[in-house]
């Protein structure tokens, strides 16, 4: 047994690229994280400004707490090891009604990392089923790297459009049916997507993208991460917890990382970027 997961779970996420659902919160706190979500987006016009949503877990003190959530950390680390860092996190919303979707695509692509050892959490703070719009996964497609290309799409909610040039087969492809409070955790190599929400309601996320310590930024880069387990290896500038929600300390220190990543992605980085960074959309 791991810390969280069975060998089992263990070895079917090697095997597979995914496994769900594991069940972090209860339902009732799962509503109260929506809750709170939604109340900061009515503060500001209703909605998450762009540069908000990346690392918001660096402006506010909940999601930096989901961030460090021992049952999340205890899963991660069975796949992952005893030292981990975050370097990316992001609301994943798909308003009701909607024609934006996902391109099947890897996570790697644009992440621009030594090595493509990853796990990101995807956690549900509302339904996430067939009918909203939910991820899907092809299993066993995470044991190599494919090319991708720009869709071309507008309605494609990526940050660069991206999509894979292979053929994928969606009869093989899993839905990713998650309740609130409910949890999957993903490999970076594994080709997944997303249809539009064609439901009325919302449907709501929160990503984390969770890498070994060990592992750094290619091409020289030295961006910024959250310590969130074990030691740091010095691969990336540790960020900070925020005093209070939008703190003008955190506020600053939350720009200072924003800037790096955004340098990774458009600057001396080549095709290497960092989830979390702002992009035009967000993913799956």
């Amino acid at each position: 047994m791991g810390k969280h997961l069975s060998q089992e779970q263990i070895a079917t996420f090697r095997r597979d690229g995914v496994v769900f659902p594991l069940r972090i919160f209860t339902a009732a706190e799962a509503q109260a994280q929506r809750a709170a979500l939604e109340a900061i987006e009515a503060s500001r016009a209703g909605r998450l400004p762009p540069a908000m949503n990346a690392k918001p877990h660096l402006l506010v003190p909940w999601l930096w707490e989901i961030v460090h959530h021992p049952a999340i950390l205890d899963a991660v680390e069975d796949l992952l090891g005893p030292d981990l860092l975050c370097f990316g996190t992001s609301f994943i919303i798909k308003n009701g009604s909607s024609d934006r979707y996902v391109t099947w695509h890897q996570d790697q692509t644009h992440w621009g990392l030594t090595a493509p050892r990853a796990v990101t959490a995807w956690l549900a703070l509302t339904p996430s089923t067939p009918a909203n719009g939910g991820m899907r996964m092809v299993p066993g497609s995470n044991h190599r790297i494919l090319a991708h290309r720009d869709s071309g799409d507008s309605r494609n909610m990526l940050g660069r459009r991206e999509e894979v040039i292979a053929e994928v087969d969606e009869d093989e492809a899993l839905d990713i049916a998650l309740a609130p409070g409910e949890m999957s955790l993903h490999d970076p190599l594994i080709v997944h997507g997303s249809p539009p929400n064609r439901a009325a309601g919302r449907r709501i996320g929160f990503a984390i993208r969770y890498i070994p310590a060990t592992v750094g930024q290619r091409d020289g880069m030295r961006n910024f991460a959250t310590l969130v387990r074990g030691h740091d290896h010095g691969t990336f500038a540790l960020e900070q917890a925020p005093a209070a929600a939008f703190h003008p300390d955190a506020v600053r220190h939350h720009a200072q990382s924003i800037r790096h990543g955004m340098a990774v992605i458009f600057g001396k980085a080549g095709p290497g970027s960092v989830a979390g960074a702002p992009t035009r959309g967000t993913e799956a």
